[in-house]
């Protein structure tokens, strides 16, 4: 799957399939695995926009790291469902961006919904730090 090039476009999506080692013994996803889910949707959405973060890191000694989140556990995923995590671009500041993503089953029933800051931050001074002008593009403050 590949992103939007315009990040303000509609949502990006990215598939997840629900396996064994998500859910706890009842077969309901762990809370801790939708965060997951989250991650590798930002990670998937920033690797369509052209941006490789582990080169990114090893360049500029910077990283994106999850400032804060908000979310509310709507209905439970079960093993074997087959999800959409959405990632959207809500708000651009100097040093951080805030996405509104969302989680639901294949049948589009909403499951999570979620606000996520991610800030930039000098890894090894571990502060933030204005995100680069034309890192993402179409994305500016």
């Amino acid at each position: 799957m590949t992103a939007d090039p315009n990040p303000s476009a509609s949502p990006f999506r990215w598939p997840v399939r629900v396996y064994w080692e998500d859910t706890d013994a009842g077969g309901v996803v762990y809370h801790a695995s939708y965060l997951r889910f989250m991650e590798r949707a930002r990670s998937e959405w920033l690797r369509g926009q052209g941006m490789d973060q582990s080169a990114f890191k090893a360049a500029t000694g910077l990283a994106f790291l999850v400032r804060a989140m908000q979310i509310d556990f709507l209905r439970a995923a079960l093993l074997d469902d087959e999800l959409t995590v959405t990632v959207e671009v809500k708000e651009r500041r100097a040093a951080s961006i805030l996405f509104a993503q969302t989680i639901s089953r294949a049948d589009g029933t909403e499951l999570i919904r979620a606000q996520v800051r991610v800030a930039c931050v000098d890894v090894h001074r571990m502060a933030p730090v204005r995100i680069p002008d034309g890192l993402i593009p179409g994305l500016t403050p």
